[in-house]
């Protein structure tokens, strides 16, 4: 799920990069720091069953903050994991994210606060970024093509403009989705993840 997690992050520096304070351009886009709104962001990701049986998922606790100086860091609480049905949100936990020795997955990257600067309220930007990804204990570079929209003075939403094709086993993850296999009884799970998100931040310091 490498480009899944390290696109949130990513998107989430480049949505404190490009909300500015005012209603029209502003000098200093990233002054003071940036924190994302929970409750008005949202990251999704399907999978496929049995060659045909299509599926959607998402995670409930994600987190993440762009400071000042454009260093921006973003985290999804593995655990939260929500597929609408129980017993396979546990064996994830268990078998696939494992996790007590991965509870989180991170992402950070550095922005150019002057790339995104100007944007006024309505206006939308298209920005391509890179990150770094850690999750299941490695680390990989991810690239991802993310809308930046400047909601209101003080908020932003970072988008992706395509879903985000994540490979399991770029995460040492195919072992656990074999058991998942196992354990369900299925014929096959796709390794590759198609990711999706919708992120804002708000200012919260000047």
């Amino acid at each position: 799920m490498r480009r899944l997690l390290l696109a949130l992050p990513a998107s989430a520096a480049l949505v404190a990069a490009t909300a500015s304070y005012g209603t029209g351009p502003v000098s200093a886009p990233l002054s003071g720091d940036w924190a994302l709104e929970t409750a008005q962001s949202r990251l999704s990701f399907v999978t496929i069953k049995a060659g045909q049986i299509v599926e959607a998922h998402r995670f409930e606790t994600l987190s993440g903050a762009v400071a000042a100086d454009g260093k921006a860091t973003f985290a999804i609480d593995l655990a939260s994991v929500n597929t609408g049905i129980e017993v396979r949100d546990q064996r994830m936990r268990d078998f696939l994210f494992q996790i007590p020795q991965f509870p989180k997955a991170t992402v950070t990257t550095q922005i150019d606060p002057t790339a995104v600067s100007g944007l006024e309220i309505g206006e939308q930007l298209i920005l391509p970024v890179e990150a770094s990804v850690n999750l299941h204990g490695l680390d990989a570079p991810v690239e991802a093509e993310l809308a930046v929209t400047r909601i209101a003075a003080d908020k932003v939403k970072v988008e992706t403009t395509a879903p985000i094709i994540v490979d399991a086993d770029s995460f040492a993850l195919g072992d656990g989705i074999a058991k998942l296999q196992e354990l369900a009884k299925l014929p096959s799970i796709t390794n590759e993840v198609p990711v999706s998100f919708s992120l804002v931040f708000e200012h919260t310091a000047p």
